[in-house]
């Protein structure tokens, strides 16, 4: 009987070891997730930044500061711009998904109160390290007209006003804000693979050559084309991938050409069979690897080749260096000049 009661006073013990780990994991996963019971307040259902139409006419800047870094949207006399890239605009859809969303942001049910949780939904004040955003919208007398700290967890969006130790979960959505970069309106150019039909090459030793192929021929067609016919290629890859690096272009930031401190290294002219030119020099740079671009206008290509201006005169365009290098190929990596033609034997007399 003894061991009896002893087996089944072991099997007691066991049992509730095993619920108070049970539970004791529940807590944490829940401390973890910053979870609360979601409070229902006053403030449910109204705008978050009540004020925001008139604060948003008034803007002169849009401030945003993480923990890492802080940026700018400065409105000038030609339009916003990102603060320290030269005066160049920003795309205007962010910055209308960020005004558009700030105005419609509204209030929902109020969640943790406890600091030590803030950073769990993006909410930890960045000016402390955390990992909100604060946005502040100023007004020309620099004084801040509206401000709030905002972040994100999965498909929800939180919110709360500086100051405050109340989070909510808002209804709404922003853009994304963690990028300063994400801001440029960077689309400079938009040319299908298919539409180009040759590309003149000018390293930096000096040497030259033209690529070219026929209409509705594959990306590897691209041959020698005169006075460089009679080179050898490579490979098909060699001549192709600088021969469509401009379909390819993404830059990844800009700066004014007048701030250039180099020559050019290389020179890429992009053509295609409407008779659009894009005519490319690149500079490395002791901050990054840059280019400019030019288009001459002719024929079907003249109204793209005018937009393209519009965007990309007066500036250089930042590439990561593998772009850059496919702008820049040494000509021997493309091609082998022609063999020496066999000397004729002398006549015999």
């Amino acid at each position: 009987m003894t061991d009896i009661r002893h087996v089944q006073r072991v099997r007691r013990l066991q049992a509730l070891a095993a619920l108070a780990g049970l539970l004791t994991l529940l807590a944490v996963f829940l401390n973890l997730g910053g979870q609360e019971t979601p409070q229902s307040t006053g403030r449910m259902g109204k705008p978050v930044l009540p004020d925001f139409a008139e604060a948003r006419a008034d803007a002169a800047k849009i401030r945003i500061t993480l923990a890492d870094e802080s940026y700018s949207l400065i409105n000038g006399p030609d339009g916003w711009t990102l603060e320290g890239s030269g005066g160049y605009p920003v795309r205007a859809d962010r910055l209308a998904s960020l005004a558009g969303g700030l105005g419609d942001l509204t209030w929902g049910e109020g969640r943790t109160r406890d600091p030590g949780k803030m950073n769990r939904i993006g909410l930890g004040d960045p000016r402390e390290g955390g990992t909100g955003a604060l946005i502040e919208i100023i007004n020309e007398a620099d004084t801040v007209t509206a401000s709030l700290i905002t972040g994100r967890k999965g498909p929800n969006v939180y919110a709360r006003l500086p100051g405050e130790e109340q989070a909510f979960r808002v209804n709404g959505d922003l853009p994304p804000l963690y990028n300063h970069d994400a801001w440029l309106d960077l689309d400079i150019i938009d040319i299908h693979s298919d539409a180009v039909s040759a590309v003149r090459l000018f390293d930096a030793r000096g040497n030259s050559l033209y690529l070219q192929r026929s209409v509705g021929s594959s990306d590897r067609s691209f041959r020698p084309a005169p006075p460089y016919q009679d080179y050898r290629l490579v490979s098909r890859i060699a001549a192709s991938t600088p021969a469509l690096a401009l379909s390819r272009f993404q830059p990844i930031g800009v700066k004014p050409a007048r701030k250039l401190t180099t020559r050019p290294v290389g020179r890429h002219i992009t053509e295609t069979h409407d008779g659009l030119e894009v005519d490319l020099q690149a500079y490395r740079e002791p901050d990054g690897y840059f280019v400019t671009l030019r288009a001459i206008e002719a024929g079907e290509g003249a109204q793209r080749g005018s937009t393209i201006n519009q965007k990309a005169s007066g500036w250089a365009f930042e590439l990561t260096e593998f772009d850059w290098n496919e702008f820049t190929p040494p000509i021997s990596s493309i091609v082998r000049p022609p063999l020496p033609s066999d000397t004729a034997s002398p006549a015999q007399p």
